[in-house]
């Protein structure tokens, strides 16, 4: 089943991100696709909040990955520089890891994603507007998503 929610600024993607932090678990994996400028980091600033986090958060463009201690550890990648490459960082590890993970651009690196995650994908509906689809893979997930 997959869920939708319109989110009409910046400020409720972050809020819904919070909420949805506060309920996750060790070892959770969220993907996040999205066109540049859709939200990805906005929904990953609110969750790493909603995680106790409080270093400042932002896009792992050039690093693929930064991690950050909380509630939970975040590991944040962004892999849209692996696009066409067969490169593994050693995400097995990273997944396989008590730490939640978001990955940005997940796509480009399918063939390592476990086979259980919540996949989001963020689209710009207006400037402030946008409509995030939660495809939750797994019972995990599914109670997640749908609760």
């Amino acid at each position: 089943m997959t869920y939708t929610k319109k989110l009409n600024s910046p400020e409720e993607t972050e809020s819904f991100a919070i909420d949805l932090a506060e309920r996750l678990e060790p070892g959770d994996l969220l993907t996040l696709e999205g066109d540049l400028g859709a939200g990805k980091t906005t929904f990953t600033k609110g969750l790493a909040k909603g995680l106790g986090i409080q270093r400042m958060v932002n896009s792992p463009t050039f690093t693929i990955l930064k991690q950050y201690s909380g509630r939970l550890e975040l590991n944040h990648f962004d892999v849209y520089r692996l696009e066409n490459s067969d490169e593994d960082i050693g995400f097995d590890e990273f997944f396989n890891s008590e730490a939640v993970s978001v990955v940005e651009w997940a796509r480009f690196i399918e063939e390592y994603l476990p086979k259980e995650r919540l996949e989001i994908t963020i689209n710009r509906q207006s400037e402030q507007g946008r409509k995030m689809t939660l495809n939750p893979i797994g019972r995990r997930y599914e109670n997640l998503a749908g609760s």
